[in-house]
């Protein structure tokens, strides 16, 4: 290979000067000082076949008077040279001092091919390449690109990669350009270390950072794999994490990594400088605006004395303030965080300056890079548009809301200068990724036993932000189909709109002897009240109906042979009237519980409800949280026509808190209350409680229930209910952060009673009694069918428990094993319950 040395005119005129010949590397000579007479006209070319004879004269710029230097012809030659299309440059002195520039040009690239690549597809490769197909042959750009396309592989965790360049020579002075590349493994994070931490765990800060440890489970995943961009953003989310807890003066000093050619992995260490942990001695705010009152804007401040220093909250505050000032006619005003440390009491004194900002406005709003997504649904996003004053609080939200899309890869704003001192102009720069998800789940649980699911989904439906979902569910007990699309701007306006249609059918099992088909359609709108405020209005329709064999529902109502013979023990327990029978008889041959068939005789029954979501959201991390408030409260009221009426409140809260040793204690608080308006209520509108209220019962296995022995005893449900647990969750320091196991103790305690719906049944032909054989049924002379029903309200379930928690890459996994202290006298026990699920 030949490579083109520069030269300075200086030391070219001294050697001329001695009558020293001067010869480059590629070939290139230089005229002696007698050509310095020349002009441009009478240089001549020769060994150009491509290149336009004019083209090379231009690289030669005369002086005054048209004449040609000899810095001139120096410059003509560096800029040939630099070119890249010739491979060899002379230039001569011919007759008469006439100038020869003999030219060798450089071949031209017939076709790239690459061999041995299987994890990246030629095309990437070729549009990363700077050599091109009938591009002109440079060995310094083959050299780069085989730099680049080792880069490529690197930045895929593939560290061992070999790209070798093959250079094959055709005819008419062509070439074909291959590049053999072997693979090679990919390479892993071997072990990841800390030192200097005290206030944290290594396995805590594990959590905060997303490179992970390679492991037996790793091929499921790619955070294992060596990233050097991924370690150094792990820096600032480990700095950001200390930030956040109080540690002011902390420092993220180095990501040390070290290849370890024996584990053929690297080794990452982290250094961190931790200081001390601070308080909020003081919250203070100061206007240097006439006639403004900073302390007005005391309301929207996330900071409290005596509080930790938190970062996040101090960088919360200052957006809300300033946006605040701004809504207030103050458009150009600026919020600036001052601190005052006090470093004996471990304190900062938070100072909230506002300040009159410069007057800069937005001259425009560039978008680069978005080659899918409409302009308009990124524009949306922004709360400022062309022309407004520009607004860093409100530019880094809607940097923030762009990421939070999920579109893209990567989304940075920056600013240039405008047309004038006060303009600039905000650039957007993003980097496009896939939106569409195809996946097929499976599963099983002690409720619904073998479960699986397909589903297609698309975050952003034709460019345009729109979200679509089929799914199509096929279980041992549970099967079913949705249709799901949300308009997250409605008419422009940041209003969610969500449509939902979906068929359901539950089987009957070991737990309810009936089975339930549920048709129906919900419409709903979403508002953002808050960042951490939420409120969701709704609109349900459904069908729904049961269904029993036949053997369940033949409503043999022959107090001859019943087989039903209260003792007076059990009737005086229950409350039964010995004296007279009648009626308990519906129940001599093991049918379906009194409500069960009342449902079955109504048919289809239509429910139309109307109800909100209001959700409170403070924790740190929706998937696993540690930190944070959870509430959600709703209320649906039925009534909006259909054949049923009621409003069913919800309650449900949820509080995490980081305790001593990675261990998170989790208290829960829950319960609920179904109020009739003016129809009965049905058994299938009552709450139906189990091991989601309290562990270790089996689903639908407390509260009011159907007594009756020879029937099934099928639990009917209660109108009010309340739930509290109590829960620490802990890892298993023996074993390695990545393999994603935490054990849990808890204690739950609970309450399901007040069931009001039918307990009597008078049958009046056989149309009511659906499933009655003629022959057997005699309604008329038997009179009213009577159920007989358990709802002690005195009674409190409680257990206690252990669980194992697996974050798998099958997906979220967990196991119970629960204990019941106390329960009610017909309540049905599941100790052992498992439940999970995967997409692959």
């Amino acid at each position: 290979m030949k490579f083109g040395l520069r030269l300075r005119g200086g030391l070219l005129a001294t050697l001329i000067m001695f009558g020293a010949p001067v010869v480059a590397p590629v070939g290139a000579v230089f005229v002696s000082s007698s050509a310095l007479a020349q002009t441009v006209q009478s240089i001549s070319v020769q060994g150009n076949r491509r290149v336009e004879v004019e083209t090379i004269r231009s690289y030669f710029k005369p002086g005054p008077g048209g004449r040609l230097d000899q810095g001139a012809i120096d410059d003509g030659l560096k800029a040939l040279i630099e070119t890249g299309l010739f491979q060899d440059v002379r230039i001569n002195r011919g007759p008469g001092g006439q100038i020869i520039v003999s030219v060798v040009e450089n071949p031209v690239i017939g076709r790239i091919a690459f061999e041995g690549n299987k994890k990246i597809k030629d095309e990437q490769l070729t549009a990363e390449v700077q050599s091109k197909a009938r591009g002109t042959f440079s060995r310094a750009m083959v050299q780069s690109d085989t730099l680049r396309i080792a880069e490529i592989y690197r930045r895929s965790g593939r560290y061992d990669v070999r790209v070798t360049p093959e250079i094959i020579e055709q005819p008419n002075n062509r070439v074909d350009l291959i590049f053999t590349i072997e693979e090679g493994a990919k390479t892993g994070v071997k072990s990841i270390e800390f030192v200097g931490n005290s206030a944290f765990s290594s396995y805590r800060l594990r959590d905060v950072i997303k490179t992970r440890e390679s492991n037996l489970l790793s091929f499921l995943a790619s955070g294992d794999i060596y990233d050097p961009d991924r370690v150094e953003a792990d820096r600032d989310l480990i700095r950001r994490f200390y930030l956040k807890h109080g540690f002011a003066d902390v420092q993220v000093v180095a990501a040390l990594t070290e290849y370890d050619p024996e584990k053929k992995g690297f080794n990452v260490t982290f250094k961190i400088e931790e200081g001390a942990q601070y308080r909020v001695g003081a919250v203070d705010f100061r206007s240097s605006i006439p006639n403004f009152d900073p302390s007005s804007l005391r309301g929207y401040s996330r900071v409290s004395v005596g509080s930790l220093y938190n970062v996040e909250s101090v960088e919360k505050s200052v957006e809300e303030m300033q946006i605040e000032a701004s809504r207030r006619g103050y458009a150009f005003a600026v919020v600036r965080p001052g601190g005052d440390r006090n470093f004996e009491a471990h304190t900062v004194s938070v100072v909230f300056n506002v300040d009159e900002g410069p007057r800069t406005y937005i001259e425009r709003i560039n978008l680069r890079g978005n080659t899918r997504t409409r302009d308009y649904v990124i524009r949306r996003e922004f709360d400022i548009s062309e022309g407004d004053a520009y607004n860093r609080a409100l530019v880094d939200r809607a940097e923030r809301r762009l990421k939070n899309l999920d579109y893209f890869k990567s989304v940075k704003i920056t600013t240039e200068p405008g047309s004038s001192s006060d303009r600039v102009i905000l650039i957007v720069d993003m980097e496009e990724k896939s939106t569409g998800d195809f996946s097929i789940s499976g599963g099983y649980s002690t409720t619904d036993g073998a479960l699986a699911e397909v589903s297609i989904s698309e975050r952003n439906l034709l460019g345009r932000g729109l979200f679509a979902k089929a799914s199509v569910t096929y279980g041992q007990y549970a099967r079913g189909y949705s249709l799901s699309f949300v308009e997250p701007y409605l008419l422009d306006y940041r209003v969610a709109l969500g449509l939902d249609l979906y068929q359901r059918q539950q089987l009957a099992n070991s737990y309810i002897s009936y089975g339930t088909k549920t048709l129906g359609f919900s419409p709903r709108l979403g508002f953002s009240l808050r960042e951490d405020l939420a409120l969701q209005l709704r609109y349900s329709i459904y069908q729904q109906e049961i269904t029993l064999p036949f053997y369940l529902a033949n409503c043999n109502n022959n107090l001859g042979t019943s087989a039903f013979n209260p003792s007076p023990a059990f009737a005086a327990v229950n409350g039964i009237d010995l004296s007279s029978t009648n009626g308990l008889g519906c129940y001599s041959d093991g049918e379906a519980s009194l409500p069960v068939r009342k449902e079955l005789a109504n048919g289809k029954t239509l429910t139309s409800a109307l109800g909100y979501t209001l959700t409170y959201n403070t924790l740190d991390n929706n998937k696993n949280p540690t930190d944070g408030l959870l509430i959600d409260f709703r209320q649906d009221f039925a009534g909006v026509g259909g054949d049923v009426s009621y409003l069913k409140t919800v309650a449900d809260g949820k509080y995490y808190a980081p305790l001593v040793s990675d261990i998170v204690g989790i208290v829960r608080l829950q319960g609920g209350i179904l109020t009739k308006i003016n129809d009965d209520l049905r058994m299938l509108d009552h709450f139906q409680m189990g091991p989601n209220l309290v562990r270790g019962f089996a689903p639908n296995g407390i509260g009011p229930r159907d007594l009756n022995p020879f029937g099934t005893q099928d639990a009917l449900g209660g109108t009010k209910y309340w739930g509290a647990s109590l829960e620490l969750q802990m890892p298993f320091w023996f074993l390695p952060k990545e393999v994603g196991l935490k054990g849990a103790v808890y204690a739950d305690a609970g309450g399901l009673y007040d069931y009001k719906g039918p307990t009597s049944w008078t049958a009046t032909n056989e149309v009511n009694v659906p499933g009655c054989i003629p022959s057997t049924i005699n309604p008329t002379s038997t009179g009213t069918c009577t159920g007989l029903v358990f709802d002690d309200s005195k009674v409190v379930r409680t257990s206690v428990g252990v669980g194992l928690i697996w974050q798998s890459p099958f997906g979220p996994l967990r196991f119970d094993y629960a204990v019941p202290l106390t329960k009610g006298k017909y309540d049905r026990v599941q100790e052992f319950r498992f439940g999970g699920g995967t997409t692959f």
